[in-house]
Protein backbone atom coordinates (compact mmCIF):
# COMPACT_ATOMS: atom_id res chain seq x y z
CA UNK A 1 0.00 0.00 0.00
CA UNK A 2 0.99 3.44 -1.06
CA UNK A 3 1.89 6.26 2.09
CA UNK A 4 -0.10 8.35 0.46
CA UNK A 5 -3.40 5.93 1.50
CA UNK A 6 -1.66 5.63 5.03
CA UNK A 7 -1.61 9.48 4.88
CA UNK A 8 -5.15 9.62 3.69
CA UNK A 9 -6.13 7.61 6.73
CA UNK A 10 -4.55 9.95 8.89
CA UNK A 11 -5.71 13.14 7.70
CA UNK A 12 -9.12 11.84 8.39
CA UNK A 13 -8.76 10.96 11.73
CA UNK A 14 -7.26 13.98 13.03
CA UNK A 15 -9.94 15.55 11.85
CA UNK A 16 -12.48 13.63 13.67
CA UNK A 17 -10.76 14.62 16.91
CA UNK A 18 -9.62 17.91 16.34
CA UNK A 19 -12.96 18.83 14.24
CA UNK A 20 -15.23 16.37 15.72
CA UNK A 21 -16.03 15.28 12.38
CA UNK A 22 -18.34 12.95 11.17
CA UNK A 23 -17.00 9.78 10.21
CA UNK A 24 -18.22 8.95 7.00
CA UNK A 25 -18.63 12.15 5.63
CA UNK A 26 -15.02 13.46 6.15
CA UNK A 27 -13.40 10.23 4.75
CA UNK A 28 -15.89 10.37 1.71
CA UNK A 29 -14.68 13.87 0.98
CA UNK A 30 -10.78 13.00 1.55
CA UNK A 31 -11.03 9.98 -0.46
CA UNK A 32 -13.32 11.31 -3.54
CA UNK A 33 -10.40 14.45 -4.00
CA UNK A 34 -7.75 11.84 -4.00
CA UNK A 35 -6.06 10.17 -6.53
CA UNK A 36 -5.26 7.41 -5.13
CA UNK A 37 -6.01 3.71 -6.74
CA UNK A 38 -9.50 1.21 -5.48
CA UNK A 39 -6.67 -0.69 -3.99
CA UNK A 40 -5.40 2.23 -1.84
CA UNK A 41 -9.45 3.87 -1.08
CA UNK A 42 -9.95 0.85 0.75
CA UNK A 43 -6.71 0.02 2.60
CA UNK A 44 -7.15 3.71 3.67
CA UNK A 45 -10.75 2.76 4.66
CA UNK A 46 -10.37 -0.14 6.26
CA UNK A 47 -7.35 1.54 8.26
CA UNK A 48 -9.59 4.73 9.14
CA UNK A 49 -12.78 2.73 11.02
CA UNK A 50 -10.51 0.14 12.41
CA UNK A 51 -8.88 2.72 14.12
CA UNK A 52 -11.87 4.18 15.21
CA UNK A 53 -13.54 1.05 16.28
CA UNK A 54 -10.58 -0.18 18.37
CA UNK A 55 -9.78 2.90 19.63
CA UNK A 56 -10.08 2.21 23.20
CA UNK A 57 -8.50 -1.43 23.22
CA UNK A 58 -5.68 0.61 21.04
CA UNK A 59 -5.12 3.23 24.00
CA UNK A 60 -4.71 0.16 26.39
CA UNK A 61 -2.32 -1.11 25.54
CA UNK A 62 -0.32 1.85 24.01
CA UNK A 63 -0.52 3.15 28.08
CA UNK A 64 1.12 -0.42 28.86
CA UNK A 65 3.51 0.02 25.40
CA UNK A 66 4.69 3.78 26.01
CA UNK A 67 6.73 5.37 28.64
CA UNK A 68 4.81 8.30 28.36
CA UNK A 69 0.59 8.87 29.51
CA UNK A 70 -1.24 8.09 26.68
CA UNK A 71 -3.59 11.48 27.49
CA UNK A 72 -0.14 13.65 27.53
CA UNK A 73 0.69 12.52 24.10
CA UNK A 74 0.11 14.83 21.66
CA UNK A 75 -3.00 13.87 19.19
CA UNK A 76 -1.07 13.79 15.98
CA UNK A 77 1.72 11.08 17.77
CA UNK A 78 -1.04 8.94 19.64
CA UNK A 79 -2.91 8.70 16.03
CA UNK A 80 0.52 7.74 14.68
CA UNK A 81 0.77 5.49 17.03
CA UNK A 82 -3.12 3.96 17.35
CA UNK A 83 -2.62 3.12 13.21
CA UNK A 84 0.66 1.44 13.72
CA UNK A 85 -0.80 -0.63 16.38
CA UNK A 86 -3.52 -1.37 14.44
CA UNK A 87 -1.79 -2.63 11.31
CA UNK A 88 0.42 -5.00 13.70
CA UNK A 89 -2.57 -6.70 15.34
CA UNK A 90 -5.26 -6.57 12.67
CA UNK A 91 -3.74 -5.80 9.20
CA UNK A 92 -3.25 -9.13 7.98
CA UNK A 93 -1.58 -7.64 4.27
CA UNK A 94 0.86 -5.89 6.15
CA UNK A 95 4.21 -6.38 7.80
CA UNK A 96 5.11 -6.02 11.25
CA UNK A 97 8.66 -3.93 9.40
CA UNK A 98 6.37 -1.77 6.94
CA UNK A 99 3.16 -1.24 9.74
CA UNK A 100 7.03 0.21 12.31
CA UNK A 101 8.08 1.63 8.99
CA UNK A 102 5.70 3.79 7.99
CA UNK A 103 4.09 5.21 10.72
CA UNK A 104 8.00 6.61 11.48
CA UNK A 105 7.34 8.05 7.88
CA UNK A 106 4.13 9.81 9.03
CA UNK A 107 6.17 11.09 11.76
CA UNK A 108 8.24 13.21 9.52
CA UNK A 109 5.78 13.77 6.86
CA UNK A 110 3.95 15.74 9.29
CA UNK A 111 6.19 17.67 10.77
CA UNK A 112 6.93 15.22 13.58
CA UNK A 113 10.03 14.33 13.03
CA UNK A 114 11.45 14.49 16.82
CA UNK A 115 8.51 12.03 17.83
CA UNK A 116 9.74 9.46 15.14
CA UNK A 117 12.38 7.55 17.87
CA UNK A 118 9.31 7.19 20.51
CA UNK A 119 6.73 5.83 17.61
CA UNK A 120 10.06 3.47 16.78
CA UNK A 121 10.58 2.31 20.25
CA UNK A 122 7.11 1.87 21.47
CA UNK A 123 5.70 0.08 17.96
CA UNK A 124 9.11 -1.97 18.49
CA UNK A 125 7.98 -2.96 21.42
CA UNK A 126 4.34 -4.07 20.40
CA UNK A 127 5.94 -6.53 17.81
CA UNK A 128 7.45 -8.80 20.69
CA UNK A 129 3.96 -9.10 21.63
CA UNK A 130 1.50 -12.48 20.59
CA UNK A 131 -1.61 -10.23 21.12
CA UNK A 132 -2.83 -7.52 22.41
CA UNK A 133 -4.06 -7.36 26.03
CA UNK A 134 -7.28 -7.26 27.98
CA UNK A 135 -8.08 -5.88 31.68
CA UNK A 136 -8.89 -8.99 33.91
CA UNK A 137 -12.66 -9.74 33.42
CA UNK A 138 -12.96 -10.76 37.12
CA UNK A 139 -11.96 -7.51 38.22
CA UNK A 140 -14.58 -5.63 36.35
CA UNK A 141 -17.07 -6.73 33.28
CA UNK A 142 -17.84 -2.91 32.67
CA UNK A 143 -14.17 -2.37 32.15
CA UNK A 144 -13.53 -5.64 30.47
CA UNK A 145 -15.96 -5.28 27.92
CA UNK A 146 -15.12 -1.62 27.74
CA UNK A 147 -11.49 -2.41 26.55
CA UNK A 148 -12.10 -5.55 24.71
CA UNK A 149 -14.91 -3.74 22.24
CA UNK A 150 -13.96 -0.18 22.51
CA UNK A 151 -16.85 1.09 24.22
CA UNK A 152 -17.29 3.65 26.73
CA UNK A 153 -18.17 2.46 30.11
CA UNK A 154 -21.41 4.80 30.68
CA UNK A 155 -22.86 2.94 27.83
CA UNK A 156 -21.92 -0.49 29.06
CA UNK A 157 -23.47 0.09 32.17
CA UNK A 158 -26.78 1.39 30.65
CA UNK A 159 -27.08 -1.62 28.14
CA UNK A 160 -26.18 -4.21 30.86
CA UNK A 161 -29.04 -2.60 33.29
CA UNK A 162 -31.45 -2.66 30.38
CA UNK A 163 -30.90 -6.00 28.61
CA UNK A 164 -28.68 -7.91 30.26
CA UNK A 165 -24.95 -9.81 29.88
CA UNK A 166 -25.84 -11.70 26.98
CA UNK A 167 -27.75 -8.88 24.65
CA UNK A 168 -25.25 -6.57 25.60
CA UNK A 169 -22.36 -8.88 24.42
CA UNK A 170 -24.02 -9.59 21.31
CA UNK A 171 -24.34 -6.32 20.44
CA UNK A 172 -21.05 -5.34 21.51
CA UNK A 173 -19.41 -8.33 18.98
CA UNK A 174 -22.17 -6.75 15.99
CA UNK A 175 -20.05 -2.93 16.72
CA UNK A 176 -16.99 -4.62 14.42
CA UNK A 177 -19.38 -6.39 12.00
CA UNK A 178 -19.66 -4.55 8.60
CA UNK A 179 -23.15 -3.14 8.32
CA UNK A 180 -25.11 -5.13 5.32
CA UNK A 181 -26.18 -2.57 2.85
CA UNK A 182 -30.09 -2.36 2.47
CA UNK A 183 -32.12 -1.01 -0.77
CA UNK A 184 -35.36 -0.56 -0.69
CA UNK A 185 -36.93 -1.19 -4.12
CA UNK A 186 -38.84 1.50 -5.99
CA UNK A 187 -41.91 -0.63 -7.00
CA UNK A 188 -43.25 2.38 -9.25
CA UNK A 189 -41.01 1.70 -11.48
CA UNK A 190 -39.39 -2.26 -11.37
CA UNK A 191 -39.72 -4.94 -9.26
CA UNK A 192 -37.54 -7.00 -6.89
CA UNK A 193 -37.24 -9.85 -9.12
CA UNK A 194 -35.82 -7.15 -11.76
CA UNK A 195 -33.77 -5.25 -9.88
CA UNK A 196 -32.20 -7.99 -8.69
CA UNK A 197 -31.46 -9.26 -11.96
CA UNK A 198 -30.04 -6.07 -13.27
CA UNK A 199 -28.06 -6.06 -10.07
CA UNK A 200 -26.48 -9.42 -10.32
CA UNK A 201 -25.63 -8.76 -14.14
CA UNK A 202 -22.91 -6.49 -12.81
CA UNK A 203 -21.55 -8.83 -10.63
CA UNK A 204 -23.62 -7.16 -7.14
CA UNK A 205 -25.15 -10.12 -5.08
CA UNK A 206 -28.20 -9.40 -3.50
CA UNK A 207 -30.39 -11.19 -1.08
CA UNK A 208 -34.21 -10.50 -0.47
CA UNK A 209 -34.47 -9.79 3.63
CA UNK A 210 -37.14 -11.21 6.11
CA UNK A 211 -38.51 -8.00 6.62
CA UNK A 212 -39.70 -7.47 2.84
CA UNK A 213 -40.29 -8.29 -0.35
CA UNK A 214 -39.29 -5.07 -1.61
CA UNK A 215 -35.96 -5.15 1.03
CA UNK A 216 -32.80 -6.15 -0.88
CA UNK A 217 -29.42 -6.40 0.60
CA UNK A 218 -26.73 -5.52 -1.49
CA UNK A 219 -22.84 -7.28 -2.14
CA UNK A 220 -20.08 -5.80 -3.51
CA UNK A 221 -21.86 -2.60 -4.64
CA UNK A 222 -19.26 -0.22 -4.51
CA UNK A 223 -20.21 3.30 -5.03
CA UNK A 224 -24.28 3.75 -5.03
CA UNK A 225 -24.18 6.28 -6.59
CA UNK A 226 -22.25 5.47 -9.70
CA UNK A 227 -24.83 3.04 -10.37
CA UNK A 228 -27.08 3.36 -13.05
CA UNK A 229 -29.50 2.22 -11.30
CA UNK A 230 -29.43 4.57 -9.29
CA UNK A 231 -29.49 7.19 -11.21
CA UNK A 232 -32.60 6.01 -12.98
CA UNK A 233 -34.19 6.11 -9.76
CA UNK A 234 -34.94 2.11 -9.05
CA UNK A 235 -33.63 2.48 -5.27
CA UNK A 236 -32.66 4.13 -2.89
CA UNK A 237 -30.42 3.04 0.13
CA UNK A 238 -32.27 2.53 3.73
CA UNK A 239 -31.73 0.00 6.48
CA UNK A 240 -34.17 -2.91 5.89
CA UNK A 241 -35.40 -1.82 10.20
CA UNK A 242 -36.28 1.56 9.13
CA UNK A 243 -38.18 -0.23 6.36
CA UNK A 244 -39.89 -2.60 8.75
CA UNK A 245 -40.73 0.65 10.72
CA UNK A 246 -42.19 2.45 7.51
CA UNK A 247 -44.41 -1.08 7.17
CA UNK A 248 -45.71 -0.70 10.52
CA UNK A 249 -47.50 2.69 9.39
CA UNK A 250 -49.90 0.54 7.27
CA UNK A 251 -50.54 3.54 5.16
CA UNK A 252 -53.02 2.96 1.54
CA UNK A 253 -53.71 4.21 -1.28
CA UNK A 254 -55.15 7.85 -1.15
CA UNK A 255 -54.39 8.58 2.33
CA UNK A 256 -52.17 11.44 3.98
CA UNK A 257 -49.64 10.44 5.88
CA UNK A 258 -47.20 12.76 8.05
CA UNK A 259 -43.12 12.26 8.47
CA UNK A 260 -42.52 14.90 10.92
CA UNK A 261 -38.77 14.19 11.26
CA UNK A 262 -38.40 13.07 7.54
CA UNK A 263 -34.82 14.87 6.42
CA UNK A 264 -32.94 13.32 4.32
CA UNK A 265 -35.86 11.07 3.39
CA UNK A 266 -35.67 7.90 3.19
CA UNK A 267 -38.99 6.89 5.10
CA UNK A 268 -40.99 9.45 3.35
CA UNK A 269 -39.84 7.50 -0.07
CA UNK A 270 -40.84 4.48 1.05
CA UNK A 271 -44.63 5.44 2.65
CA UNK A 272 -44.85 6.88 -0.72
CA UNK A 273 -44.13 3.67 -2.55
CA UNK A 274 -46.01 1.66 -0.26
CA UNK A 275 -48.81 3.96 -0.99
CA UNK A 276 -48.30 3.66 -4.96
CA UNK A 277 -47.96 7.67 -5.43
CA UNK A 278 -51.82 8.16 -4.56
CA UNK A 279 -52.51 10.67 -1.84
CA UNK A 280 -50.35 13.06 0.46
CA UNK A 281 -47.53 13.16 2.53
CA UNK A 282 -46.43 15.92 4.44
CA UNK A 283 -42.52 15.82 5.43
CA UNK A 284 -41.35 17.54 7.68
CA UNK A 285 -38.12 19.04 9.23
CA UNK A 286 -36.42 21.64 10.87
CA UNK A 287 -34.27 22.86 7.95
CA UNK A 288 -34.99 23.75 4.83
CA UNK A 289 -31.33 23.07 3.10
CA UNK A 290 -31.88 19.19 4.74
CA UNK A 291 -35.79 19.24 3.38
CA UNK A 292 -33.64 19.67 -0.18
CA UNK A 293 -32.67 16.44 0.05
CA UNK A 294 -36.13 14.92 -0.02
CA UNK A 295 -36.98 16.52 -3.03
CA UNK A 296 -34.20 15.70 -4.95
CA UNK A 297 -34.39 12.57 -3.95
CA UNK A 298 -38.69 11.87 -4.21
CA UNK A 299 -37.63 13.49 -8.20
CA UNK A 300 -34.57 10.97 -8.79
CA UNK A 301 -37.00 8.48 -7.95
CA UNK A 302 -40.41 9.66 -9.86
CA UNK A 303 -42.53 10.29 -6.70
CA UNK A 304 -44.59 13.22 -6.92
CA UNK A 305 -47.19 13.44 -3.63
CA UNK A 306 -44.07 14.64 -1.05
CA UNK A 307 -45.12 18.09 0.22
CA UNK A 308 -42.24 19.18 2.53
CA UNK A 309 -42.77 21.49 5.30
CA UNK A 310 -40.44 23.64 7.14
CA UNK A 311 -40.16 24.11 11.30
CA UNK A 312 -39.73 22.84 14.52
CA UNK A 313 -41.75 18.95 14.79
CA UNK A 314 -42.56 19.84 18.58
CA UNK A 315 -44.74 22.38 17.51
CA UNK A 316 -46.35 21.53 14.27
CA UNK A 317 -48.72 24.13 13.02
CA UNK A 318 -50.94 24.76 9.94
CA UNK A 319 -50.81 20.79 8.74
CA UNK A 320 -53.51 18.86 7.21
CA UNK A 321 -55.18 16.22 10.18
CA UNK A 322 -53.19 13.00 8.99
CA UNK A 323 -54.52 9.07 8.63
CA UNK A 324 -50.85 8.43 9.45
CA UNK A 325 -47.95 9.99 11.00
CA UNK A 326 -44.82 8.43 11.18
CA UNK A 327 -42.56 9.94 14.34
CA UNK A 328 -39.12 9.36 13.52
CA UNK A 329 -37.24 11.12 16.03
CA UNK A 330 -34.03 12.13 17.04
CA UNK A 331 -31.88 10.14 19.08
CA UNK A 332 -28.43 9.42 21.09
CA UNK A 333 -27.64 6.61 17.79
CA UNK A 334 -26.63 3.68 20.30
CA UNK A 335 -27.76 1.52 17.09
CA UNK A 336 -26.06 2.91 14.75
CA UNK A 337 -22.32 2.91 16.09
CA UNK A 338 -21.39 0.58 13.74
CA UNK A 339 -21.77 2.78 11.00
CA UNK A 340 -20.85 5.90 12.83
CA UNK A 341 -18.13 4.38 15.59
CA UNK A 342 -17.37 8.56 16.63
CA UNK A 343 -20.91 8.08 18.47
CA UNK A 344 -19.47 6.00 21.03
CA UNK A 345 -17.02 8.31 22.44
CA UNK A 346 -19.29 11.75 22.42
CA UNK A 347 -18.58 13.13 25.91
CA UNK A 348 -22.44 13.96 26.14
CA UNK A 349 -24.69 11.13 24.62
CA UNK A 350 -27.98 12.92 25.13
CA UNK A 351 -29.59 9.46 26.83
CA UNK A 352 -30.81 11.50 29.76
CA UNK A 353 -31.73 15.14 27.97
CA UNK A 354 -33.25 14.09 24.79
CA UNK A 355 -36.47 11.95 26.18
CA UNK A 356 -38.26 15.07 26.92
CA UNK A 357 -37.64 16.63 23.12
CA UNK A 358 -38.62 13.01 21.96
CA UNK A 359 -41.80 13.22 23.97
CA UNK A 360 -42.47 16.85 22.66
CA UNK A 361 -42.14 15.79 19.41
CA UNK A 362 -44.27 12.81 20.20
CA UNK A 363 -47.01 14.95 21.31
CA UNK A 364 -46.96 17.42 18.85
CA UNK A 365 -46.96 14.39 16.12
CA UNK A 366 -49.94 12.87 17.51
CA UNK A 367 -52.21 16.52 17.73
CA UNK A 368 -52.63 16.25 13.83
CA UNK A 369 -53.61 12.30 13.06
CA UNK A 370 -57.43 11.91 12.73
CA UNK A 371 -59.43 9.50 14.99
CA UNK A 372 -58.97 5.73 14.18
CA UNK A 373 -55.45 6.65 12.79
CA UNK A 374 -52.15 5.39 13.86
CA UNK A 375 -49.22 7.08 14.47
CA UNK A 376 -45.78 4.98 14.86
CA UNK A 377 -43.03 6.26 16.79
CA UNK A 378 -39.57 5.10 16.46
CA UNK A 379 -35.90 5.74 16.95
CA UNK A 380 -32.27 4.13 15.60
CA UNK A 381 -30.84 4.04 19.60
CA UNK A 382 -30.78 1.04 22.11
CA UNK A 383 -31.82 3.41 25.53
CA UNK A 384 -34.96 2.74 27.30
CA UNK A 385 -35.59 6.02 28.44
CA UNK A 386 -35.83 7.44 24.54
CA UNK A 387 -37.54 4.39 23.23
CA UNK A 388 -40.87 2.20 25.63
CA UNK A 389 -40.24 4.98 28.55
CA UNK A 390 -41.43 7.62 25.99
CA UNK A 391 -44.08 6.07 24.68
CA UNK A 392 -45.68 4.48 27.93
CA UNK A 393 -45.36 8.22 29.22
CA UNK A 394 -47.36 8.66 26.58
CA UNK A 395 -50.05 6.66 26.43
CA UNK A 396 -50.59 6.96 30.29
CA UNK A 397 -51.02 11.08 29.66
CA UNK A 398 -53.27 10.61 26.65
CA UNK A 399 -56.43 8.78 27.20
CA UNK A 400 -57.60 9.38 23.50
CA UNK A 401 -54.95 6.90 22.42
CA UNK A 402 -54.49 2.87 22.62
CA UNK A 403 -51.64 0.91 22.12
CA UNK A 404 -51.61 -1.27 18.57
CA UNK A 405 -50.45 -4.69 18.60
CA UNK A 406 -47.57 -4.75 15.93
CA UNK A 407 -47.99 -7.59 13.47
CA UNK A 408 -43.95 -8.83 12.99
CA UNK A 409 -42.51 -10.84 9.83
CA UNK A 410 -41.79 -14.41 9.99
CA UNK A 411 -37.92 -14.84 11.26
CA UNK A 412 -38.21 -11.93 13.38
CA UNK A 413 -38.63 -12.65 17.47
CA UNK A 414 -38.19 -10.36 20.20
CA UNK A 415 -35.01 -10.79 22.55
CA UNK A 416 -36.52 -8.61 25.42
CA UNK A 417 -39.83 -9.00 27.49
CA UNK A 418 -41.96 -5.89 25.79
CA UNK A 419 -45.97 -5.07 25.01
CA UNK A 420 -46.92 -6.46 22.19
CA UNK A 421 -46.63 -2.61 20.75
CA UNK A 422 -43.14 -2.06 21.12
CA UNK A 423 -40.66 -3.98 19.11
CA UNK A 424 -36.32 -3.26 19.96
CA UNK A 425 -33.94 -4.90 17.32
CA UNK A 426 -30.83 -5.59 18.13
CA UNK A 427 -28.37 -5.55 15.28
CA UNK A 428 -27.47 -9.62 16.23
CA UNK A 429 -31.11 -10.39 15.16
CA UNK A 430 -31.33 -9.92 12.10
CA UNK A 431 -28.45 -8.14 10.91
CA UNK A 432 -30.27 -4.48 11.25
CA UNK A 433 -29.27 -1.23 12.99
CA UNK A 434 -30.46 -1.31 16.28
CA UNK A 435 -33.94 0.38 16.35
CA UNK A 436 -37.04 0.98 18.35
CA UNK A 437 -40.63 1.11 16.79
CA UNK A 438 -43.75 1.56 18.83
CA UNK A 439 -47.83 1.52 17.72
CA UNK A 440 -50.66 3.93 18.98
CA UNK A 441 -54.21 4.75 17.53
CA UNK A 442 -56.06 7.35 18.17
CA UNK A 443 -59.84 5.72 19.15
Amino acid sequence: MTGSARQTAYEALLRVERDKAYSNIILDKLLSGSELPGRDKAFASMLFYGVMEKKLLLDYNLSQLSSKPVNKLDIEILIILRMGLYQLFFADSVTDAAAVNESVRLCKINRQSSASGFVNAVLRNAVKLSELRLPEKKKGKNKYYSIKYSCPEKIIKLWRSAYGDGITEGILSSLSEKPVLYARVNTLRITPEQLALRLEKKGIRTEQSIVSGNCIAMYGAGAVQELEEYREGLFHIQDAACQLCCGMLHVKKGDTAADVCAAPGGKSFTIAEIMENEGQIISCDLYENRLRLVSSGAERLGISIIRTHTGDSSRLENMPPADAVLCDVPCSGLGIIRKKPELRYKDELGTDSLPELQYDILCSAASILKPGGRLVYSTCTLNPSENGGNIRRFLSEHEDFEPVPLELPEGIKRMIQEPENELTLFPQMCRTDGFFISAVRRK
